[in-house]
């Protein structure tokens, strides 16, 4: 038998090539990317330590042959920084126009040093970070910031921190970084838990281990060494091994806060955010941004209509313009809302389908719209990008993009469409009315809520779920078929409307359950019968009053509950009809309330649940939408 004796690691060992050509390939380029023709120059795997100590891993890409010290562009990622690169080419692209960029593994992921926890130090480590790349002699001592989804959310928080060298950010669907209504890592909506949504994220991406050397081994030379390659230091289980419906039979896991756990990810945050109310102790210490945060960067906003947090990003443009302490960041703020799904408007063509949608030529020249940011902010060009309108958004259904300087749009008007029926809005065969008329007679429509069958979620305003129809719009109308979905219906409109800005829906309600859940979608109904989803919102009725602290429901009793929708821009043509569906699930978005006043998270058994919409003179149940009024006033008729 042989003996292995305990030898030193040489230099040898560690051996790596700090000079690489890399060329992101065609398959890797976003669609119309230009070619890469420079050379690039990557430094891997750069151990930047943080206050306390921890070092957090950083690879640095450099033009090859330009002299000089540069301006940087810094991406921090929980996804892997090997991964991140090229980012459909536009990493390699900005080297190419001759900044430096710098992508970073945040703490606790990957390679970096540290414990991982969602929303934690990432405002102190982004700080530390540009500290650190404007100390080094290669830096013109301007760093701005790029990045989609969690990697817009760390834009975000560092701008927070005011650093004076962040001279600019680009942050897109970052909306999960604002947590000022109840909705941190955007994981609830009204108390109800985005369970596909949450679920699905922790399973593909929450793990809190990562293999790396052993700990006699210096950790910056392994990672840098060829060897290092040949390993794997992430997890290799997540939401590409399982089908539409294999996803769907783990979300109908109960209790759900098994979920992740039964796959094996041990090691998550999930069980935290499952456990806790929206607003609690433990979501407090997160590193969120907050109303009463201030920043001083100048800031390009990009998200979508049909992804998780278009209502937020709105709500921090308009937080930055309002809280800036400097005219250069108040003055340029700027937002772009598209038509799309998480972090998709690159894919946009002339026939843009989103889920089952028809959108028409979504297309932006996004590419040359980013290069022409940084070169503004970090070279000094005068090229007319800060003369672009301040709030730009594709108004869907019209299929065309519009522009204002403010957010809400000049002249939107807040209408009130209330519900009514004979007492059966029961599915779409039934006699649901939405009108711009108050109702005179008090009535209402019931229906019985079964968490063992509840409505299927078909499309939405949702990331990360793995689901087949996952996100965008799609037709509801078998969905509308349901005893359990109460539908309200406007006549065909005589003349089209823009409804675009924030939704809410008021409902007056009661249930035979000590608390229940109310849910509501809005949508547009074509001629030819297509219902197409827009936006959605949900109450669980325990947080009807505070979204810290329970309160229960008493069977007899109405109650008035506002349902947050969020956030949309449509055009409903002529001919087209309003709908609003109410019910009490939308699954797998949501989790499912089990109607027993329990904690729903470590429960198996739920009860059905007697649930009533009231309408009358006393319980004026509506929907109030933001009509923008350019040449007419429209108004929804009053018959159907």
């Amino acid at each position: 038998m042989k003996k292995y004796m305990h030898r030193p690691v040489t230099a040898a060992f560690f051996a790596m090539a700090l000079i690489v050509p890399l060329i992101a390939s065609a398959q890797q380029r976003w669609p119309n990317m230009p070619e890469i023709t420079t050379e690039i120059r990557k430094e891997k795997s750069i151990f930047v330590p943080m206050r306390d100590g921890v070092r957090l891993s950083t690879d640095l890409y450099f033009p090859e042959g330009v002299d000089g010290e540069l301006p940087v562009i810094l991406v921090r990622t929980p996804y892997g920084k090997d991964g991140t690169y090229p980012y459909g080419g536009m990493i390699p692209l900005l080297v190419q126009q001759g900044y430096i960029v710098a992508i970073q593994d945040a703490r606790g992921r990957y390679e970096s040093e540290g414990e991982y926890r969602v929303r934690h130090w990432d405002r102190k480590d982004g700080y530390d970070m540009v500290d650190w790349l404007v100390d080094q002699p290669w830096t013109n001592g301007k760093v701005a910031t790029f990045g989609c989804s969690y990697l817009g959310e760390t834009q975000i928080t560092l701008a927070a921190e005011k650093h004076p060298n962040h001279v600019a950010m680009l942050p897109m669907a970052s909306g999960a970084a604002y947590n000022n209504i109840g909705r941190p890592f955007t994981s609830f909506d009204g108390g109800a838990l985005e369970l596909a949504q949450t679920a699905g994220w922790f399973i593909n991406a929450g793990t809190k281990v990562f293999h790396g050397p052993p700990v006699w081994m210096d950790r910056e030379k392994w990672f840098q060494s060829k060897q290092s390659e040949f390993f794997t230091t992430g997890q290799s289980r997540n939401r590409a091994q399982f089908n539409a419906q294999e996803m769907l039979d783990i979300y109908s896991t109960l209790p759900i806060v098994d979920i992740v756990r039964n796959l094996g990810l041990k090691y998550t945050d999930y069980e935290d955010y499952v456990t806790n109310t929206p607003e609690s102790a433990y979501f407090d210490e997160g590193d969120w941004v907050r109303a009463d945060d201030t920043f001083d960067t100048p800031a390009l906003y990009i998200d979508s209509w049909y992804d998780f947090g278009p209502a937020e990003s709105l709500k921090m443009f308009n937080q930055m313009r309002a809280n800036a302490p400097s005219k250069k960041a108040r003055d340029n703020q700027y937002i772009i809302m598209t038509p799309s799904t998480h972090c998709a408007w690159a894919g946009a063509t002339e026939n843009t389908i989103i889920g089952e949608r028809d959108l028409g030529d979504a297309r932006k020249e996004f590419v040359d719209i980013y290069l022409k940011w940084y070169e503004h902010w970090l070279k000094g060009v005068d090229n007319g990008i800060t003369d672009m309108p301040r709030v730009q958004y594709y108004l869907m259904g019209k299929n065309e993009w519009r522009s204002a300087e403010s957010w809400p749009i000049e002249g939107t008007n807040y209408q009130k469409f209330y519900l009514g029926s004979d007492g059966n809005a029961n599915s779409r065969h039934g006699d649901g009315l939405l009108s711009a008329t108050p109702p005179e007679q008090a009535v209402v429509d019931s229906f019985v809520y079964d968490p063992a069958t509840p409505v299927p979620t078909r499309g939405g305003n949702v990331c990360c779920t793995g689901m087949e129809t996952g996100a965008g719009g799609y037709d509801q109308s078998m969905i509308e078929m349901r005893n359990d979905v109460l539908v309200y219906t406007s006549a065909p409109l005589v003349e089209g409307i823009e409804v675009t800005g924030y939704l809410e829906v008021v409902l007056y309600v009661s249930s035979d359950a000590k608390d229940t859940d109310f849910t509501a979608k809005l949508v547009d109904v074509y001629p030819d019968g297509r219902a197409f989803n827009l936006q959605e919102g949900a109450k669980r009725m325990r947080f009807r009053e505070s979204l810290r602290r329970k309160v229960w429901m008493e069977e007899g009793e109405v109650y008035e509950i506002h349902l947050d929708l969020h956030a949309t821009s449509n055009y409903f043509d002529k001919g087209h009809r309003v709908r609003l569906e109410v019910s009490s699930s939308n699954f797998p978005r949501w989790s499912r309330n089990m109607n027993t006043g329990g904690n729903n998270y470590d429960e198996s058994v739920g009860i059905p649940a007697h649930n009533t919409v009231h309408h009358s003179a006393e319980y004026p149940s509506h929907v109030v939408l933001p009509v923008v009024l350019r040449d007419q006033i429209s108004s929804i008729s009053a018959e159907k």
